[in-house]
Formats: structure tokens, sequence, C-alpha cells
């Protein structure tokens, strides 16, 4: 299997946040399909450096596509902390 870019990624997210956002998601649901996509990451690994990598999720984190919370979680996930 390819390697996940880090733009698919960060698509994924502000996807889950926009159905979030229009009410087509529970929070169950958000979970599951979050928790899939970091599976997905750590399976295939990431096509990106660490330093990439965390820029992505702070920029992601500042557009306000993720919380702090969902920030924390993806990083200790992929061993970035």
């Amino acid at each position: 299997m390819a390697p996940v870019s880090l733009e698919r990624f960060i698509k994924q997210l502000d996807a889950l946040k926009t159905e979030m956002d229009a009410g087509q998601l529970k929070t169950s649901e958000y979970d599951q399909r979050l928790a899939r996509a970091i599976r997905e990451l750590r399976e295939q690994k990431l096509d990106a450096d660490r330093g990439a990598v965390a820029q992505a999720l702070t920029d992601a984190l500042q557009r306000g596509i993720i919380t702090p919370t969902v920030k924390g979680h993806i990083e200790k996930r992929l061993g970035l902390v």
C-alpha cells in the first residue's frame, strides 16, 4: 500500500469538521471516523516527515479544523510527542 499523503489526511480532517458542523455526524461517529483515519496512517504510514506533520496539525488547529484535544490525540497516536 502506498503511504497516505499529508494533504489527503488534512482534507479528511476538514471533511469531518464540515460534516460535524452541518450536523451530519454525531460525536461518536466523528470519533469512529477519526480513529479510522489515524489507524490508516499508522498502517500505511504518512508520506511526510515529523516536522511537516507537526506544522500541518498546527495549521489545522489555527484554521479551526481540529481542536487542541484532537491535535494532542493525533500527535500521541502517531508518536509525535
